[in-house]
């Protein structure tokens, strides 16, 4: 049973792992096309240059996101104890909404104006499809490690908040004459100006909300599936056998000098057992069985 658990661990972190790892090589890439790209004849902003767009931005913050994401999983891998910090959740969070919105932006506003093919080509291809829709699969589906509440939501508004008020002041305070920037989104020449300015936190906390609903839905499915296993394997099993069972296995199989002591893992065994152990009394197993099964190991390797 505990060889089991250990399989459930690294399976969520290997799953975790690997679509983090495939939206920050697709990040670097779109960026890379774009930051060798000196002229395009359709986009203005190519070069350094292109750190001026919210599309390469937001994806950036999005690959940045990730990459916090891979430590972890690696450290799960490790110490057969995935989990990843609350910050660490939020800020992918924060920057999977970003990239949504780039996404929704491109296919319902610059797309039906420059065309799809053109939108969606080259780095574009990158930044404004497919980066985006990975990092929604990778966070909805394989990095729910914990839920997002409904207050969480407002920390996603952020980075638009803080790029929609550079962009109104590059754009219409400081203008393109004046050395600001040219309307290259076309939110204040194609469409009447109240309408970015009202609309677009709107739409990115409803973005939001559907991203949470997401995560947090999969984040539920998990957890019921997990409870469902750990109760038909643990509901009769003597826990305390079960965390010195487990504790033997680690002490062997583990390569780190760190103890772990898999609280989160123990919690939801007791959770689903009649035991009436508790998780101070399972922790105190654990590291005791632990000590002493790498002690005998040690005298083993001496009389050998």
């Amino acid at each position: 049973m505990e060889e089991r658990v250990t399989k459930v661990t690294k399976r969520q972190c290997l799953f975790a792992m690997i679509s983090a790892v495939i939206v920050v090589v697709c990040v670097c890439i779109g960026v890379t096309m774009n930051l060798t790209t000196i002229y395009d004849e359709n986009f203005d902003h190519m070069g350094l240059r292109t750190f001026c767009m919210f599309t390469v931005n937001s994806n950036i913050l999005c690959a940045v996101a990730m990459s916090l994401v891979i430590p972890y999983t690696i450290d799960g891998f490790r110490k057969h104890n995935y989990h990843l910090p609350r910050w660490v959740v939020l800020t992918a969070f924060t920057g999977v909404t970003a990239v949504a919105l780039t996404f929704l932006v491109s296919l319902c506003v610059l797309a039906p104006v420059k065309g799809f093919v053109l939108i969606f080509s080259g780095s574009r291809f990158y930044l404004h499809g497919l980066c985006p829709v990975l990092a929604i699969l990778a966070f909805c589906f394989f990095i729910s490690d914990q839920r997002i509440s409904f207050w969480n939501t407002f920390y996603a508004l952020i980075p638009v908040f803080l790029y929609a008020t550079l962009y109104t002041v590059m754009v219409i305070v400081i203008g393109e004459e004046k050395g600001g920037w040219n309307d290259f989104y076309g939110f204040f020449t194609r469409l009447p100006i109240w309408i970015p300015l009202t609309a677009i936190l709107p739409l990115t906390f409803l973005i939001a909300t559907a991203i949470r609903l997401g995560h947090n839905k999969s984040f539920d499915v998990r957890r019921r599936e997990e409870a469902a296993y750990f109760k038909k394997a643990f509901a009769d099993a003597d826990i305390r056998k079960t965390v010195q069972a487990m504790a033997r296995f680690n002490s062997m199989t583990m390569k780190v000098r760190d103890i772990i002591v898999p609280v989160r893992i123990i919690s939801i065994m007791l959770e689903n057992s009649e035991s009436d152990a508790t998780l101070q009394e399972c922790s105190e197993i654990y590291l005791r069985e632990y000590f002493e099964n790498q002690a005998a190991m040690k005298l083993e390797k001496l009389w050998i």
